[in-house]
């Protein structure tokens, strides 16, 4: 946050008195970016194309850094320990796993011209970050640098001290693993070009460009490009750039390679500022011209800073809290803020976007998106979507399906138009069923339904989204040792079961009674993985017999395991939220499930930074009596984990996955499992939450959540109210609270 006088003065300055400022005020951009959060602070519209933010990972330790992108699986552009830039990157992501993207790097120095990223770079004081907007002074050159972004194209100002000044493009530096790029400087005040992408995660295959143009405020006084030469040998060791960076001065034809960029030199005034706007895009450099053409014409850092924080307000009071202390209000917006990042937009301003899976270009009159990092995002964030902003979701939905009629298949881990194939199971078949079941239904059911179907049934030509299926169906659980690069047995399977009951709840509201029961049945077979000796799910062999040796524990911190997918037994050990009442049974009833959930917790078993168990703190509300316990450990976590600080996010936040489980659990409310329409109960943080709801969805206009407060300490609750009548459950309708409904917690200091 942190935010200057003379921005605030302007902000003042400009804005409308029908909009207020207060919801982006609370967000802090820098919380996330330590602590592995993965997120950035840079400048960025809500599902943004185009983000711009500083990049300060390349290089190691001593010149200001302690974390370095090529030393360890690094996937992010801007770590908050780091203190040296060198550039400002245009495409990004926040909270990945995998590093990609973090190219087309601006930078600006003053002195003599210097092309090696490494002593070009420099250490910056004075940042400053809001929705739309970063700033930061460069301390080798006493340059300040402000950063704003529209959908497709990002702005930059520079301000110099006098003398000698460059603005640096440098396409060789970036956290993408793929190589090679090209340019063409236009003309004195323009560049154009392609940066690759791609080899995200576990899939080297799939490589594409990404377009820019880029436009100077000011004509350069001298320009030109460069390129870094290979180490030269025997007769070439006469050449003075033998494994040193080459200047090309006044060069204006194309450039290729893998360490290229270019230089616009200018002799500037004390105090001068140039701006540099780049328009990026998926499928050319002349779509890239025209998205900058239309959506910034001219060069206004600020008016376009205002234009994004206005669109980031109009996002953010969707979901409007009162009561509670500002820093809470400020990990609540900053969460909210986070999930409101990806899944991005794809298409141009013209429709076209890049087909999934082909290297063709399709045409769309809505919104086309990517980024979508389902095994993580299903869980919640997509419920989330749902409730508060249905008509993004409705999009989200008909962009899966597009990649469905282009592809063939449903995606699993989409990233601008290619299947990564990252991480397990089927996770768009709830994110589908989910969303139908909930009320958002603008899209071809049919068509829908055809793709789930798809996907989990064997195919003549295999079946690319569920490996192991023949086994899972004809043994009931997919056994270890079967099958070559399958990762995580159990872990997978629990994946398709949770997919199958989706299915199962998707065929019985289309009346599809057949695959109902078939589905129904296929979602239990988790219950083969079922240990009585340990009463844990454990991998099994073909045969049948257990995995031996079998240590419930091991593969905790994202080590490797047999049989688990980045978790542990424990992990995964109630991991069907689809049939909680059934792994109640098969752990013995009530309390022994109550006593082996809080064991769980007290034994540091619970990882708050991973997926699989990230519901697991609800599940307490199962069991008549200790649904005070979901209301005691919810708030444990959110105080040991969440705060306004960059280490604030309690790990990599899987493109919103974590922060949308802090909104939740600060509302009161939890969608413990895709697919079932009710959400887990527990005590809400503010006085009120109201959630303006979508009329042409949802039959109520507003969600009132209040919390009545008996004491400044009163956690537990005491009684609920229901539009005026007692309500004595701990899980409520999704129908019941969008109908439009106000539910009152009375909270009291203690359970008993």
């Amino acid at each position: 946050m942190m935010k200057g006088l003379s921005i605030y003065l302007f902000i003042l300055a400009l804005a409308s008195p029908a909009i207020a400022q207060d919801y982006t005020d609370y967000v802090n951009p820098f919380i996330g970016t330590s602590n592995y959060g993965a997120t950035h602070p840079g400048a960025v519209l809500p599902a943004g194309m185009a983000s711009v933010t500083p990049f300060n990972v390349a290089y190691k330790k001593g010149q200001g850094n302690v974390f370095e992108k090529d030393s360890e699986w690094h996937s992010r552009s801007y770590v908050h320990e780091n203190n040296f830039l060198t550039g400002f990157s245009h495409v990004n992501l926040s909270g990945v796993g995998c590093p990609e993207l973090g190219s087309i790097l601006l930078m600006p120095t003053t002195g003599a011209l210097e092309l090696d990223p490494e002593k070009y770079g420099t250490t910056y004081s004075k940042e400053q970050a809001y929705p739309g907007y970063y700033s930061n002074h460069l301390n080798k050159y006493n340059i300040k640098s402000e950063v704003s972004a529209t959908m497709r194209s990002g702005i930059s100002r520079y301000t110099f001290p006098g003398g000698e000044a460059h603005i640096l493009l440098n396409l060789g530096l970036g956290l993408t693993n793929e190589t090679g790029a090209m340019l063409k400087i236009v003309s004195d005040t323009e560049i154009e070009g392609y940066k690759l992408i791609g080899t995200f995660c576990y899939n080297p295959e799939d490589v594409r460009p990404v377009y820019f143009v880029a436009k100077f405020s000011k004509p350069a006084s001298n320009y030109g490009a460069w390129k870094k030469m290979p180490e030269y040998s025997a007769e070439a060791t006469w050449t003075k750039y033998s494994g040193k960076y080459k200047p090309y001065y006044q060069y204006r034809n194309e450039m290729a390679g893998d360490n290229i960029g270019a230089f616009f030199t200018y002799d500037s005034r004390k105090g001068e500022t140039i701006e540099v706007k780049i328009g990026i895009s998926y499928v050319s450099i002349e779509n890239a011209r025209e998205n900058l053409k239309k959506e910034q014409p001219g060069f206004n850092l600020d008016q376009t800073a205002y234009k994004a924080q206005t669109a980031w307000e109009q996002r953010l009071k969707r979901i409007e809290v009162q009561g509670g202390t500002h820093e809470e209000k400020t990990i609540f917006y900053t969460a909210l803020y986070h999930t409101l990042i990806h899944p991005n937009i794809i298409q141009d301003v013209n429709g076209d976007y890049p087909l999934m899976g082909t290297h063709g270009t399709g045409n769309t009159k809505g919104n086309r998106y990517t980024v979508f990092s389902l095994w993580d995002t299903y869980r919640n964030l997509h419920p989330l979507l749902s409730l508060a902003y249905p008509e993004l979701q409705s999009d989200l939905v008909n962009s899966m399906l597009g990649m469905y009629e282009e592809s063939g298949w449903l995606p699993k881990w989409e990233l601008m138009g290619m299947e990564t194939e990252v991480m397990v199971g089927d996770p768009a078949t709830p994110v589908i069923a989910d969303t139908y079941l909930r009320g958002i239904r603008d899209f071809d059911i049919n068509l829908a339904y055809e793709a789930i179907k798809k996907s989990a049934m064997p195919q003549k030509d295999g079946n690319k989204l569920r490996p192991g299926l023949e086994k899972y169906i004809e043994l009931g659980y997919i056994p270890e040792n079967t099958y070559d690069g399958l990762w995580g047995t159990v872990s997978t399977s629990l994946e398709y079961n949770i997919a199958d009951w989706n299915i199962a709840q998707l065929a019985k509201a289309l009346n599809k009674d057949k695959d109902y029961k078939y589905f129904s049945k296929r979602a239990l077979s988790y219950r083969n993985y079922f240990d009585k000796s340990t009463g844990m799910l454990r991998p099994r062999m073909k045969d049948g017999s257990w995995l031996t040796p079998f240590d419930p524990q091991a593969g905790a911190n994202f080590e490797p395991v047999i049989g688990f997918v980045e978790g542990n037994a424990w992990q995964y050990r109630f991991y069907v939220p689809h049939d909680i009442p059934g792994i109640i049974k098969l752990v013995g009833g009530d309390r022994p499930f109550s006593r082996a959930l809080q064991t769980c917790f007290d034994e540091n078993n619970y990882d708050m930074a991973n997926e699989p168990d990230i519901t697991y703190p609800f599940l307490f509300n199962y069991v008549k009596g200790e649904e005070w316990r979901t209301q005691q450990k919810v708030r444990e976590l959110i105080q040991k984990y969440y705060t306004n600080a960059p280490e604030g996010i309690p790990g990599n936040d899987d493109t919103g996955t974590l922060s949308a489980w802090l909104v939740f659990s600060m509302m009161g409310i939890y969608p413990h499992c895709p697919g079932d329409m009710t959400y887990a109960l527990t005590s809400p943080v503010f006085d009120l939450v109201t959630i303006h709801l979508n009329d042409k969805y949802y039959k109520g206009k507003t969600l009132m959540i209040k919390a009545e407060k008996s004491s400044s300490d009163a956690l537990y609750i005491d009684e609920m109210i229901l539009n005026g009548k007692p309500f004595n459950k701990y899980f409520i309708s999704h129908q019941e609270l969008t109908n439009g409904a106000n539910l009152t917690f009375k909270l009291k200091a203690n359970h008993q």
